[in-house]
């Protein structure tokens, strides 16, 4: 069976007897191999060679690395996620991949670290994903036992995301559903009816509906939720051509990918004259949409999948505080209640 070898640089020189003899190297710039292409004793050197490139440096930072993403801990992470944090690895590795395990023992390194994390400054969520990125990989050492303690503990954050503001109403909603294609005005529907996040909707199959409940697992807690369908979204369902098995589907009937979703979102957010919100400030407005409709905490909870401390947070600092309609079913109750 022949081996095709990737990379492989091939370079002729002219001998002093005039011979022309070709070099073997194992990549461009990399070591030669002196070995006879086509004999087993190349393959041999050229995988050495590409082994020694790749594995990081005995004691440093970068073996944390290494054994971070080889672990479950990683792998286990929703693709999305994965993806979001080797972007960030990446970062980390180029500043500090040859830093040595033995430096993290040093008080001082937490202050390097903050240093390096300011230097996002300018992107305060950068900055956050990067430190947060950060602190998971010394965790996740810590916790295996490969260092004493995480210098990354308690970070703290840059970036301050208030959302009390950030709310779909009524008018955004109808303004969204009278221009957007058919596709996104199912994957509105579906967020203000389920309260569940993008990706998991955009990856929920036809098998998880049954005609009067949804069942999912949420990628990012593992919870397991069994919705009741509500009347407007049965109705859309019902009525959507079943183009393969996921129930959201681009124009061309193919699953989304999270990028054309959200470019494809953004525009027709801009051509609904809806600014400043985004598809995640959903999740939120379903909690408070089941509120306004006097569902308790618990009720929220159990439908959203969200925790009752998360639930009690949303309807407590990031969205009800300024809702007028709550107080004024608040005085109607009351009203009810008594003449005085």
């Amino acid at each position: 069976m022949r081996v095709v070898l990737k990379g492989i640089h091939c370079v002729k020189r002219r001998l002093a007897s005039g011979e022309i003899k070709t070099h073997y190297y194992a990549w461009r710039g990399g070591p030669a191999i002196s070995a006879k292409p086509g004999a087993p004793e190349f393959v041999q050197a050229y995988n050495e060679a590409h082994a020694q490139l790749r594995g990081p440096k005995a004691g440093t930072l970068m073996t944390l690395i290494a054994e971070y993403k080889g672990s479950s801990a990683f792998t286990g992470l929703a693709a999305s996620s994965r993806r979001s944090y080797l972007n960030y690895i990446k970062l980390i590795e180029v500043d500090f991949g040859d830093l040595p395990v033995a430096a993290l023992k040093d008080r001082r390194i937490r202050g390097e670290f903050k240093t390096w994390r300011d230097s996002f400054s300018a992107t305060p969520r950068k900055a956050d994903y990067a430190w947060t990125t950060l602190a998971r990989v010394m965790s996740f050492a810590k916790d295996r036992g490969m260092i004493d303690a995480n210098p990354c503990e308690r970070g703290g954050r840059l970036y301050g995301a208030d959302r009390t503001d950030k709310l779909w109403g009524e008018p955004e909603i109808a303004a969204m559903l009278a221009v957007a294609p058919p596709e996104l005005a199912l994957a509105l529907v579906m967020a203000i009816w389920t309260g569940q996040r993008q990706g998991d909707l955009l990856a929920l199959p036809w098998s998880a509906y049954d005609g009067s409940h949804i069942r999912l697992q949420q990628s990012k807690t593992g919870r397991r939720l069994t919705m009741p369908v509500g009347q407007p979204l049965k109705i859309l369902l019902d009525s959507t051509e079943r183009r393969g098995p996921i129930v959201l589907t681009n124009t061309h009937g193919h699953p989304w990918t999270a990028d054309g979703f959200r470019s494809s979102w953004g525009k027709a957010c801009k051509k609904a004259g809806v600014s400043g919100l985004t598809f995640h400030d959903l999740r939120g407005s379903a909690v408070v949409r089941l509120a306004l409709a006097d569902a308790t905490v618990p009720q929220i909870a159990t439908f959203t999948g969200h925790s009752l401390k998360d639930v009690e947070a949303i309807l407590d600092a990031h969205y009800l505080g300024r809702d007028v309609k709550l107080a004024e079913s608040a005085i109607a109750k009351l009203e009810a209640r008594t003449k005085l």
